[in-house]
């Protein structure tokens, strides 16, 4: 999986900006998979990452009112929680991608 960054996102600063949180949030850390899509006036986002050779998530929403922000709470996983999830956008190349991602590193 060569690009990290989908649905509205096309790279980091997108995903810190949604989030406003600042880059050292992710220092040491390599993004695996950042997917956030908005329509409707409402949106849903996914981070996957690793450091320190364990995956983290974070998940957020939200309605016409607000945005991503104060929603950055890292949370520990790992790989069978995240392949359990469908809610990837709606790419199918890039759900596939993601699994064998996952997969390689089990």
């Amino acid at each position: 999986m060569e690009q990290a960054y989908h649905g509205n996102w096309d790279c980091m600063n997108d995903m810190l900006g949604d989030f406003q949180i600042d880059k050292e949030v992710l220092k040491g850390a390599k993004v695996l998979f950042a997917w956030y899509e908005y329509e409707d006036y409402s949106g849903s986002a996914f981070v996957l990452f690793q450091r320190n050779r364990k995956l983290y998530e974070v998940n957020g929403g939200h309605c016409s009112c607000y945005g991503l922000e104060g929603q950055w709470e890292e949370e520990e996983t790992n790989v069978a929680a995240v392949l359990r999830r469908k809610h990837f956008g709606v790419n199918v190349d890039t759900v596939k991608a993601l699994v064998e991602l996952l997969k390689s590193q089990q």
